[in-house]
């Protein structure tokens, strides 16, 4: 039986991507690319660049964590919007926020195949923002 798209999103975003290098070949398809908007400009990742950005996040931070506040499928399509938060190595008590992203990703193979994503810094206001209380998943 096919997993629904929102599933294997679900999935992806769940998993331990700070910890598991098989993360990558699971979840993405091998011609997945990503196209990002961030503070840099418009970059697209493909495949090899996407398994280096998680490979960094590997070695700089001991735990990644995903605050998910919308979840949202249109057939083989899916929406989602999240935080990321960091532990650092250095200091694995401390709990940063990275930033704010929402990405539209279309499935394809039971994996994430072509990803449209916008990010922006975390500042510290955007703790006393209440907009991530309530998923819509």
């Amino acid at each position: 039986m096919m997993k629904q798209a929102k599933d294997i999103v679900r999935e992806f975003y769940d998993s331990d991507i700070a910890n598991d290098a098989s993360i990558i070949e699971k979840y993405f398809h091998p011609n997945a690319v990503l196209t990002w908007n961030g503070i840099e400009g418009l970059t697209n990742l493909g495949f090899d660049k996407i398994s280096d950005f998680f490979a960094d996040i590997r070695k700089n931070y001991k735990e990644l964590k995903i605050e998910v506040s919308h979840l949202l499928q249109d057939n083989d399509t899916v929406t989602i919007r999240y935080k990321y938060y960091v532990h650092p190595i250095e200091n694995p008590d401390e709990e940063i926020g990275i930033a704010h992203f929402i990405c539209i990703w279309e499935i394809k193979d039971e994996k994430l195949y072509r990803g449209y994503q916008v990010s922006q810094p975390f500042k510290d206001q955007d703790e006393k923002d209440n907009s991530y209380e309530k998923v819509k998943a």
